[in-house]
């Protein structure tokens, strides 16, 4: 089952193959999106991951109605997407750290017309863009032409526009790409906040492993076109990667740490006056314990649990 009664989005087997014209020969043929099946739920993060060519762009084009699918099923709200189209799209918006606003419009300018667009009452619209300009420190500024701003303002207003019109799904395609890290922090807050505060669903793309981390309530990683994971990003790193116990000790407790590390039959390395010993998580309390048995001294330890970057690394190398 693809989806389920609570899933604002369900996508299923898409497709999407572009035909390279040759004057001579067939026609070549690249598979961008090769039968991906996912859902959103409601009021979810989902991380939406995969290096450069796997296919992330194009699904987020389709879902947008900026290109057409080869194949397959796209369901908004449990209605047939190219049947309903414009009603859909009224409730699905989007934003990128790539896009541009019109620079001749002023910040506050630019908030307006799009809330004029989607029917906004002037009211509610004036107070929302006030609310959401104030939160990222952009009231005293706006009326500064779009065209003088920033990357990072930029990037926030682009922001405050998405959930401006209150919709139930944001599209966000690397929103924190080049920015500085507390305007990246801010950016992160903010969409954090607006999930919890409106239930709003969000399929967010980053080549930041650790925001993915921070903010995602499960991650899709894509490769060549395909979804090669679908899990919380905890269970995806640990996946590939144990945890790892490193401890500095003395040259009888590296010994007896050794021993033990062998006896277990776990892997472990030596380093000078450090071993380092992986584990699964949940078994590390035994393994300090056993350590202790043993009378294993130790003056430093440092516990890492696998990460997204773990398993990107891995999956680059496959």
């Amino acid at each position: 089952m693809i989806g389920s009664n609570s899933s604002v989005l369900v996508v299923d087997t898409l497709v999407k193959i572009f035909k390279q014209k040759k004057i001579f020969g067939p026609q070549k043929e690249f598979i961008a999106v090769n039968g991906i099946s996912f859902s959103l739920q409601e009021g979810e993060i989902l991380g939406f991951l995969g290096p450069n060519g796997a296919g992330k762009t194009t699904t987020i084009q389709i879902l947008l109605s900026l290109m057409t699918p080869t194949s397959g099923t796209i369901t908004y709200f449990g209605k047939n997407f190219f049947k309903h189209r414009s009603e859909i799209l009224q409730h699905v918006a989007f934003a990128s750290a790539y896009t541009k606003l019109p620079g001749r419009l002023t910040i506050f300018e630019n908030l307006d017309i799009y809330g004029r667009l989607f029917g906004l009452p002037t009211e509610i619209r004036k107070a929302k863009i006030k609310e959401f300009l104030s939160f990222f420190g952009m009231w005293g500024i706006r009326e500064k032409p779009a065209g003088l701003l920033s990357a990072g303002q930029t990037t926030r207003v682009m922001l405050a526009k998405a959930f401006l019109a209150d919709p139930k799904i944001v599209l966000l395609d690397e929103p924190t790409a080049s920015l500085d890290p507390d305007v990246a922090y801010d950016v992160r807050n903010f969409v954090v906040q607006q999930q919890k505060e409106r239930k709003i669903s969000v399929l967010f793309t980053s080549h930041n492993m650790a925001e993915v981390e921070e903010i995602c309530d499960r991650v899709l990683i894509l490769k060549n076109g395909s979804i090669i994971a679908n899990n919380t990003p905890e269970e995806i790193a640990s996946s590939i990667s144990k945890t790892r116990v490193s401890l500095m000790v003395g040259k009888d407790s590296l010994v007896k740490s050794e021993q033990l590390a062998q006896e277990q039959k776990l892997y472990y390395k030596i380093t000078e006056h450090f071993i380092e010993i992986h584990i699964d998580e949940r078994d590390v309390a035994q393994l300090l314990s056993k350590l202790a048995q043993k009378e294993v001294a130790y003056s430093q330890i440092s516990i890492d649990k696998p990460t997204l970057q773990d398993y990107f690394l891995h999956i680059a190398k496959q």
